[in-house]
């Protein structure tokens, strides 16, 4: 008789939304909320204050990263993942490409940006000076960001070691 085909990773595609309990547990369960109160205060940060010249960027990368984050923590809440086209069996690579290439490369260089506008504006921070100073904003911003890459990290090595242990599953 024919072999069966391997099942798909993931628990199975349930008729009513409920919560996939195992996963709030697991690390990356975890780490996901952080994420994104970390990914949400470096944005609105940035966005709330002036901006120019590569500010921009790090808005921009923000925001994909914290959408693509909030998409790939509600999926695997639900436990849907396996109803996302092509990226559903491959659900454990999905999730350490995103932490690994967009959360840490994207944040990273977030951060070097606007840690260089905060340098750049470290004069305003001096006692006496009467003008609007985006110093703090900057530098809040970039402390964000920095914790965040650090977050995507460790969600990118759990996911990493859990491949090369030859898992499929992300908890």
């Amino acid at each position: 008789p024919p072999a069966a085909p391997p099942p798909s990773p993931g628990p199975p595609v349930r008729g009513s939304l409920s919560l996939h309990r195992a996963y709030l547990r697991s690390p990356l369960g975890l780490l996901r909320p952080g994420q994104l109160a970390l990914g949400a205060a470096f944005w609105v940060t940035v966005a709330a204050h002036k901006y120019e010249g590569a500010a921009h960027f790090a808005l921009f990368a923000a925001v994909l990263v914290w959408l693509l984050t909030l998409a790939l923590f509600g999926l695997s809440l639900l436990g849907r993942w396996a109803l996302v086209p092509w990226l559903g069996s491959r659900w454990l690579l999905t999730n350490l490409v995103h932490d690994l290439a967009l959360g840490v490369g994207l944040y990273a260089a977030a951060t070097g940006i606007m840690g260089y506008k905060a340098g750049r504006k470290s004069y305003c921070n001096l006692p006496g000076y009467s003008q609007h100073c985006l110093y703090s904003a900057y530098l809040g911003a970039s402390v964000c960001g920095g914790i965040a890459a650090c977050l995507y990290l460790f969600s990118g090595l759990y996911c990493l070691s859990r491949r090369c242990r030859d898992q499929r599953d992300i908890i």
